[in-house]
């Protein structure tokens, strides 16, 4: 069965039907004590099989880093802490599978789980979810396996990022009513992301998204064009195309 999930680096039916049941948990509420045992469960299918998540396509990570970071922002603390150390080991695991060179893969995804979140979770980036960056950043700091390699310091650029786009969300919601200002706020954002083209991509989107709630079909024509030119040049460096 291990051999058959391993499949495609872990991409294949098989373990798409065992990582949905997993994520089915963390989806539906559940008692404190169940979540517990979910979060250890993870742990525990992370560590078996790290190619799922770390090589490949980023769909399971990606979906995983956005259903840890909800539990960041939960009203129970012991719940905000169990997410916050699940989010770690998710981010030291990727930094040990590449031979503790980086943890991009991870990095990058909860960046763009966390710009989704701004949009579908309330209150995301308050003082429960600040205190979930603390827990994340004393966890490295605290790590005395990785003291002389550079994830401490990487993970404190994350939750830099992550502060920084958290108050550029804030400040949107502060011009919401004037649709200018707005689209020039999230043009900054997307532009402080050129060297990241997903990021960049989930910021044009969101860009125009707004164009075409305003009626402004034209500008958001540019901003898919942009996009489309974005995927293209990537593709290109690639050589897929």
């Amino acid at each position: 069965l291990k051999n058959q999930l391993l499949t495609d680096h872990g991409h294949n039916p098989l373990m798409k039907k065992v990582f949905d049941v997993y994520l089915c948990f963390l989806q539906k509420n559940q008692s404190e004590t169940a979540l517990k045992n979910v979060f250890i469960a993870l742990r525990a299918l992370i560590y078996k099989f790290p190619s799922t998540f770390f090589e490949g396509r980023a769909d399971m990570c990606s979906a995983l880093c956005y259903e840890i970071l909800k539990y960041c922002n939960s009203k129970l603390s012991s719940i905000r802490t169990e997410a916050s150390q699940l989010l770690y080991f998710l981010m030291r695991n990727n930094f040990d599978y590449t031979g503790k060179k980086s943890f991009v893969r991870t990095h990058l995804q909860v960046i763009i789980s966390v710009s989704q979140l701004i949009a579908d979770v309330v209150g995301i980036g308050g003082t429960r979810f600040q205190q979930s960056l603390s827990i994340i950043n004393n966890c490295a700091n605290n790590d005395r396996i990785i003291k002389h390699t550079t994830f401490s310091s990487d993970v404190k650029d994350l939750t830099k990022r992550i502060r920084t786009v958290l108050m550029a969300t804030a400040q949107m919601k502060e011009h919401e009513n004037d649709p200018e200002m707005l689209v020039d706020l999230q043009y900054s954002l997307a532009k402080s992301y050129a060297s990241t083209p997903e990021l960049r991509k989930t910021w044009l989107d969101s860009m125009a998204r707004i164009h075409v709630k305003n009626g402004d079909l034209s500008e958001a024509a540019m901003c898919y064009v942009h996009v489309a030119a974005l995927v293209a040049e990537y593709l290109t460096r690639k050589g897929m195309i």
